[in-house]
């Protein structure tokens, strides 16, 4: 799993029919920085587009996961899924001196 923040929505009135009644998120990927924050992740790999599974909105810092746990996380079989919030991050303690 990575954690997100999710900075806003997709809307795409023609899509996968599998897809047809999941929100579609814009997450900023996140890594831990010194002082117990986030930062957004490297510009390569910056954000992702994932169906949300949580009921999650702009703003929240999220879980998700990706590749073939995103499409069991979702439980539709063949989904073109390669994304998936799981969850939403009520608070974080990073620590990295402890590494």
């Amino acid at each position: 799993m990575k954690l997100g923040r999710i900075v806003g929505n997709v809307v795409a009135t023609r899509k996968d029919e599998r897809l047809v009644g999941h929100k579609l998120l814009i997450l900023q990927v996140l890594k831990p920085e010194g002082g117990g924050s986030l930062a957004p992740a490297d510009e390569k790999d910056g954000f992702v587009v994932a169906v949300d599974l949580v009921g999650a909105g702009v703003g929240e810092t999220v879980l998700f996961c990706s590749g073939s746990s995103a499409r069991a996380s979702a439980a539709e079989g063949a989904s073109p899924i390669d994304a998936a919030v799981v969850g939403i991050v009520d608070s974080f303690d990073v620590d990295l001196e402890a590494r």
